[in-house]
């Protein structure tokens, strides 16, 4: 194109534009794979870069007093921002997404949704940071929370009461790895006029799309695998019903919780390659997990793609394309013994966080998990010899002799 004319050059862009605008309805029917490059990353018209350039601007100017542009004030919508939005809601299949400036930020607020006297009911394999704002920061607005097994849609039924508003869960547990029912959460949810959402971090839409069994809302701590690279901070929400999406829109407005240009970019960035990321960690996260099985100092494994597992029928039911790449196993060890074991490792990272291209290690007793209230920790399973695997992009033969050494 570079030799071109100026004026052939502006038609050939213009031209290619064009193509992409008219043909969005091919780009909605297309393989994820595809979506995740394309959709939300259309050429620049201004010069034909095929990446879009990042829209660092804080404020634009407007057309006239009291006349509004598409953008006025990047707290309340940035161009950059709006392609990872738009690339995610195409993933999750949603009407509308919204980027937010970590998981949490983005988790809090669907609380925002609930007033003073409105009850939850959550899973209790969940992550400890969520733990913490539903039983250390939404109890001063007089929310109360209920904790139950998810897998069971009786127990969930059970824990509601009149004044239940919304059902928190996990499409796969933090840190046990637990794989609820979306489908019979949804019904349930429906019948007692809840909303749902589900945190999809652990499944990414490259293997479940909560969307499309009847929740209402997915989010993703999108620092993990939806960015991949433990380089960015940021967390999003996919709805498919409008009417909630400006809800929630609105609350994010007014409280300010939105991701910076950058970050957005490099979310942008990692999706393209979410899905061939996900597929080899999960293979390999399989083959770690039937090694770890039969390791004399290991007690048990949870991996939803073994057999063992409690949900293991439903997960190959509800999952594409693997099983994930979180493996949780238990050492017939106590705390000390289970952090020297997780010290010890030379390729997998010491490091809370998880979903990137290199392999983490952590006690989530003592890590992720530390905010959980001691009684809760051990009622819920969360023992001193569990450790928590983030498998990455690293070869099999090189984590499991990573992993051999350290075990011992």
């Amino acid at each position: 194109m570079g030799e071109l004319p100026f004026a052939e050059n502006l038609g050939v862009i213009h031209a290619s534009i064009d193509f992409i605008m008219n043909h969005s309805d091919e780009l909605k029917n297309a393989d994820f794979r595809t979506r995740a490059i394309h959709v939300g990353n259309q050429i620049d018209p201004a010069t034909g870069a095929v990446v879009p350039p990042i829209h660092l601007a804080s404020t634009f100017r407007q057309p006239g007093a009291g006349q509004w542009g598409e953008f006025d004030y990047s707290r309340s919508g940035n161009p950059t921002r709006r392609n990872l939005e738009t690339t995610v809601a195409s993933l999750e299949g949603g009407c509308g997404a919204l980027a937010f400036s970590s998981g949490m930020a983005a988790i809090h607020c669907v609380t925002m949704l609930l007033r003073s006297g409105d009850h939850v009911v959550a899973g209790c394999d969940l992550y400890g940071g969520a733990y913490r704002l539903l039983h250390k920061i939404c109890d001063r607005s007089g929310i109360e929370v209920t904790l139950v097994d998810i897998t069971d849609p009786a127990a969930v039924e059970s824990a509601i009461t009149d004044k239940t508003r919304l059902i928190w869960a996990e499409t796969i547990g933090n840190p046990r790895l637990s794989i609820p029912n979306l489908g019979k959460l949804s019904e349930v949810a429906k019948a007692n006029n809840c909303l749902i959402g589900v945190d999809n971090t652990f499944g990414t839409p490259a293997l479940i799309r909560p969307l499309e069994s009847g929740i209402d809302i997915v989010m993703h701590s999108a620092t993990k695998y939806l960015g991949g690279h433990s380089d960015c901070l940021g967390g999003t929400l996919a709805v498919s019903d409008q009417a909630l999406y400006d809800q929630l829109y609105y609350i994010q407005n007014a409280t300010g919780a939105v991701l910076d240009p950058l970050s957005c970019f490099l979310i942008s960035r990692g999706l393209k390659t979410l899905d061939l990321r996900v597929r080899e960690q999960s293979a390999t996260a399989l083959r770690l997990s039937q090694w770890l099985q039969t390791h004399p100092r290991v007690k048990s494994v949870l991996y939803p793609g073994l057999a063992s597992h409690p949900q293991h029928a439903l997960a190959a039911e509800i999952l594409s394309g693997g099983f994930g790449a979180m493996v949780t196993f238990e050492l017939d060890a106590d705390k000390e013994q289970t952090a020297k074991v997780c010290e010890a490792t030379q390729l997998f990272h010491l490091a809370v966080s998880l979903g990137a291209v290199e392999s983490l290690i952590e006690q989530p007793a003592t890590m992720s998990h530390a905010s959980y209230d001691a009684a809760d920790r051990e009622k819920f399973g969360i023992t001193d010899g569990l450790i928590r695997l983030s498998v990455g992009l690293e070869s099999f033969d090189d984590l499991k002799q990573d992993l051999s050494q350290a075990i011992g």
